[in-house]
């Protein structure tokens, strides 16, 4: 319930600027999520989301982008917390995760920018990564396994 809460809560703040909790709330409830000011406020934590300034000065919710300090933590985060299975075939590393997770674990792969990463894909459990060679594909996916960046 709390992956799928938190990647609904990801999923809402990438496709509308909510700028309040209140508004977080209402949107999560409209999606049938039962939440409390209090669990927007865990998962906003959990999640370390942060507040950024549209060019009408107005402030939302987005996700922390590789210059904040906290991306590497963040997806170590959800690494270890949502994926279950991490394998590779030729130049694409697969992870599986826990049903509704994909999204939210692939937005933090974005955002940490790594450098062998060409691009994502993510289905409800299931992230496609295309790195240039396979022995990129060997050592992220070994990497992955051992929760590590």
């Amino acid at each position: 319930m709390k992956q799928g809460r938190q990647e609904m809560l990801t999923k809402l703040i990438q496709n509308k600027k909510i700028s309040t909790q209140d508004e977080l709330i209402s949107e999560l409830r409209a999606a049938g999520y039962a939440v409390t000011q209090a669990t927007v406020s865990r998962d906003i934590r959990q999640l370390q989301l942060v507040k950024r300034k549209s060019r009408s000065g107005k402030y939302y919710y987005a996700l922390p982008d590789s210059s904040d300090d906290h991306t590497a933590d963040r997806l170590q985060f959800m690494l270890t917390s949502a994926a279950t299975a991490v394998d590779y075939a030729g130049n694409i590393v697969v992870i599986k995760t826990e049903g509704g997770m994909a999204q939210a674990l692939c937005a933090s792969l974005d955002s940490a920018e790594l450098e062998e990463i060409i691009g994502t894909i993510a289905g409800d459990d299931t992230i496609f990564i295309a790195v240039k060679t396979q022995e990129q594909a060997v050592s992220l996916a070994a990497r992955f396994r051992e929760g590590k960046l």
